[in-house]
């Protein structure tokens, strides 16, 4: 680096190697001799000693898990005054693969007390892993639902653990199957599980279709004990975090959807997390409805709320930007668009809460109105041929009301926040 640098730099110029404190001698001269080649004037290491202590360290007590501490005051929120150590690596979200001649999906039919529909969990060839050696059956990549008396919402939550499924991470696709496996609704129902045919007891349909995903996974060898855990690594808060007697401050929203008869409340609690400048920063942990919606979106709640206390922005951000284009018969209506004074056609309820989150996010200041982190934090890397769309850096300017950001500027003749996407006077 300082090789590449020196010859533009006319005064000074340091770089300091950081070597581990069992590094060889002769590795150690080496840097010395290279240093010499590169015709560098000095060179400056350091090697970490009982004495000294070291430069970059990772502290024992980051590994164990956040704390939560009450926050007194009236604009009172939930505080985790710790986060997790980062992962080493980075976590791959590769799109769904590509297979110009096919590949095979296991089905099964969901019998529920509503009607019935097919359940079909694609899978990956072994052959066509790049673990192909270490693994003798194919490898499940994705699920979704097919057949008019499916639930309503119950394809995006199928979208959505997809996604999981492709996490390279089987402790965090367990956790997902836990979530829903709990999922109650209105009444219980007895439903034949695989592979026999035997009844067993669910307290809904989305407890029902979990229990049939995980039996396949299993069958697939996907749930195997043991291995790396990016994403579960990378949670700040494995548990809903849990308010005091006194409560705390939340987001929420009204959701009107005429074309199907639904009118209900969207309400994210909200955490402070410690930030780099020392103070602290706010994102939604948990997402919840009130009022009348389908149930099968309390499956989706789950998802979405274990995604939302991933460290990393880009996770969640990556799950609502993939449930924008989520379409539903004869269920798009006419609603405002977030953050502006207009209106637009959305193609389902799913599709609009996935824009008032991401809206939400951006109003915070973590993600941009397209739905991708303002600030990365490296443990995701975004595939090569995924760039975001029209992205641009927010622009100093005015403080904007909407999000109180000081990013507001004139454009084309208006107010415009260049993080949440405030429109506000024109003229």
């Amino acid at each position: 680096m300082v090789a590449a640098v020196a010859p533009f730099v006319d005064t000074s110029i340091s770089k300091t190697v950081n070597v581990p404190a069992d590094y060889p001698y002769a590795d150690f001269q080496g840097l010395y001799f290279t240093a010499w080649k590169s015709a560098l004037k000095g060179l400056a290491t350091y090697r970490p000693n009982a004495v000294l202590g070291a430069v970059l360290s990772v502290d024992a007590a980051a590994s164990t898990p956040p704390q939560l501490v009450a926050v007194d005051g009236a604009n009172q929120r939930l505080r985790v005054e710790r986060l997790p150590a980062p992962v080493l690596a980075s976590l791959r979200w590769p799109s769904r693969p590509d297979f110009p001649g096919g590949n095979p999906a296991w089905s099964y039919m969901i019998q529920y007390p509503h009607g019935e529909f097919s359940l079909f969990v694609g899978e990956l060839p072994a052959e066509a892993s790049p673990e192909s050696g270490l693994f003798a059956r194919n490898l499940p990549f994705e699920v979704w639902v097919n057949g008019a008396e499916q639930p309503r919402g119950f394809a995006a939550m199928a979208k959505t653990l997809s996604m999981d499924m492709r996490a390279n991470d089987p402790a965090w696709l367990r956790l997902k199957l836990d979530a829903l496996a709990t999922v109650s609704e209105e009444r219980s129902f007895e439903m034949p599980m695989p592979p026999h045919g035997e009844p067993r007891l669910f307290p809904g349909v989305v407890a029902a279709t979990a229990a049939v995903i995980r039996w396949r996974c299993e069958q697939l060898g996907a749930l195997q004990e043991g291995g790396p855990t990016p994403v579960i690594d990378a949670m700040f808060s494995r548990d809903e975090p849990r308010t005091g007697t006194s409560g705390t401050l939340a987001w929420a929203v009204d959701v009107s959807n005429p074309a199907s008869g639904e009118a209900f409340s969207v309400t994210l609690k909200e955490v402070q997390l410690p930030a780099g400048d020392g103070g602290f920063v706010t994102r939604p942990c948990a997402i919840g409805f009130s009022g009348n919606y389908p149930r099968a979106l309390d499956g989706l709640a789950r998802l979405l709320s274990l995604d939302m206390r991933v460290l990393d922005p880009a996770w969640v951000g990556m799950k609502l930007r993939k449930l924008l284009n989520v379409g539903e018969p004869l269920g798009h209506f006419m609603a405002p668009v977030p953050g502006e004074r207009r209106q637009q056609l959305w193609p389902s309820t799913v599709a609009y809460i996935a824009r008032l989150v991401i809206h939400r996010y951006a109003m915070l200041g973590v993600l941009d109105a397209a739905g991708f982190p303002l600030n990365a934090m490296g443990i995701l890397q975004t595939p090569a041929d995924k760039q975001r769309p029209g992205a641009s850096a927010p622009i100093a300017g005015a403080r904007c009301p909407e999000c109180a950001n000081p990013t507001l500027i004139h454009k084309d003749g208006c107010e415009f926040c260049t993080t949440c996407g405030y429109i506000g006077a024109c003229g």
